[in-house]
């Protein structure tokens, strides 16, 4: 873990974390995590049903992730179920789809419409990009994708969407302009960042990285995970 003194001039330190406060919550990612079914007693045996182990789970945590939704696009539906089935404070954290984070997404997760009215060519793909989409159903699958949340953001129980960028997603001005971009689409919501190229957290680019989402008001996510490859990130403790 990095570490720095208070009179470090490097401004992305860990002294500066403490500059904004907030409420610490602790969760799991998903209330449906293999490993809460399948490998531990957490859950009662009365709890077999998705319904009965959000409720369950959203008694013991303030909080979870929902990555479903990156291979799957929400619903409203969806999303008033999840309003109904926590309390009034509990706080979900919703994985954005991954069209919109340019990763492929299978063709048959679009919207049936959407899906319909993709070139023949694209329709016929196992995997679709956002690049091959006409413009008007790009348009579309951002309204989509915000609509769906929005029961969520009203109730005041949409944490972040966590925009999770590949591997490939390199810095460069292309791809900090898709993330400007994804910000003015989802203007109602909290995106939080999270890469997977060392490039946007090499020594070289860590304050440009840091401050270019510092200007967009856009939290970086830290997350501890294996070094030594490409898409590995250090665990850098920096609040934008």
């Amino acid at each position: 873990m990095q570490t720095a003194s208070a009179s470090s001039s490097r401004p992305w330190s860990c002294s500066a974390v403490g500059s904004k406060r907030g409420r610490i919550l602790c969760g799991i990612s998903a209330w449906t995590e293999p490993t809460l079914i399948k490998e531990s007693d957490f859950y009662p045996s009365s709890a077999r049903s998705a319904e009965d182990r959000l409720k369950f789970y959203a008694s013991k945590f303030p909080i979870t992730e929902v990555d479903s939704t990156y291979y799957f696009p929400p619903s409203e539906r969806n999303s008033a179920l999840w309003i109904e089935r926590t309390p009034r404070e509990f706080v979900f954290n919703v994985k954005a789809y991954a069209l919109l984070t340019q990763h492929p997404a299978k063709t048959e997760s679009l919207w049936k419409d959407v899906r319909e009215g993709l070139p023949e060519e694209v329709a016929a793909k196992k995997n679709v990009y956002m690049d091959s989409l006409p413009d008007e159903l790009k348009d579309e699958a951002w309204q989509r994708f915000g609509d769906a949340l929005m029961p969520l953001h009203s109730a005041g129980k949409l944490g972040a969407v966590l925009m999770q960028f590949p591997q490939w997603f390199v810095i460069s001005r292309k791809n900090k302009d898709h993330i400007a971009e994804a910000k003015e689409r989802l203007p109602n919501f909290r995106l939080a960042i999270e890469f997977r190229h060392k490039s946007w957290m090499e020594p070289r680019n860590r304050e440009e990285t840091l401050g270019f989402l510092e200007h967009h008001d856009l939290p970086f996510v830290c997350v501890d995970e294996p070094q030594g490859f490409d898409s590995s990130i250090p665990p850098v403790a920096a609040a934008t």
